[in-house]
């Protein structure tokens, strides 16, 4: 099947967030979302970026509004889901997307500190913030789905690139870790760890660290955002109701558990 198909309905009368959601993955998977059905909220710091993109999306007859937030900073992300809430009346899905690589191609001992305590406070930091925040919400109505994207690099280990390496191997203990909290509360909790995916945050990849990672996978192509999206779809569908604390699986055969 393409993945570009959708399967319109299969988010009728349900609310997703969609952190990042100005470009790249997600973006793309809140397009897929709206497609479906899905009333949007999206999440982003880029604030010019992301009153473009509701703009695309409404054109696409979306019922979609932006929420400026840096996911990294605790206040900014309770009162933004907060207001969602009072905008939508619920929330029925979140699917964080939103992240940054950092430095690529840079051994630990030329790692500056501070860059290394900015991505674990996007990747991590953001990634505990917005579950903690949204589970609260979720729980009176007992029932959520909660998508966060890790990266192979979490399981794998990129050397060059620590700071993505740790935080998203943390994203991916989270997602075990809370998954079980919520297991019997009709909340799902579930990761998607991609290989390299063609977007906008590759752009200032180091030539030769996207050629290392791009020569791993046996598929031997980068991911698109569009297969991405389709498979985040089904992860957080009402139909994916036996699935939780997984990590999923799209790097073109390169994972190899």
């Amino acid at each position: 099947m393409n993945a570009s198909a959708s399967f319109p309905g299969r988010y009728t009368d349900q609310v997703a967030i969609v952190t990042g959601g100005a470009e790249g993955l997600g973006k793309a998977i809140a397009r897929r979302l709206g497609a479906e059905g899905a009333s949007l909220a999206l999440f982003d710091r880029n604030t010019d970026l992301l009153n473009s993109t509701v703009d695309e999306l409404m054109a696409l007859n979306s019922n979609v509004r932006p929420y400026s937030v840096d996911i990294s900073q605790e206040e900014q992300v309770k009162k933004a889901i907060e207001q969602v809430v009072a905008d939508f009346g619920k929330i029925d899905v979140v699917v964080h997307s939103a992240g940054i690589v950092g430095p690529t191609s840079t051994n630990i001992t030329a790692y500056a500190t501070a860059d290394f305590e900015q991505v674990c406070a996007v990747n991590l930091l953001g990634s505990f913030l917005m579950t903690k925040y949204a589970v609260t919400h979720m729980a009176p109505q007992r029932y959520g789905r909660i998508l966060l994207i890790a990266s192979i690099a979490g399981k794998e280990g990129n050397p060059g690139m620590v700071g993505y390496s740790v935080s998203k191997a943390g994203v991916i203990g989270l997602v075990k870790a809370i998954a079980k909290e919520y297991a019997t509360a009709g909340i799902t909790i579930n990761g998607l760890a991609p290989a390299v995916i063609r977007t906008a945050m590759n752009a200032n990849t180091a030539t030769e660290q996207l050629a290392y990672m791009t020569a791993k996978i046996p598929m031997g192509r980068l991911g698109e955002a569009e297969e991405v999206a389709a498979m985040a779809s089904f992860i957080v569908s009402p139909e994916n109701s036996f699935s939780t604390g997984f990590i999923y699986d799209i790097s073109g055969g390169r994972a190899t558990y």
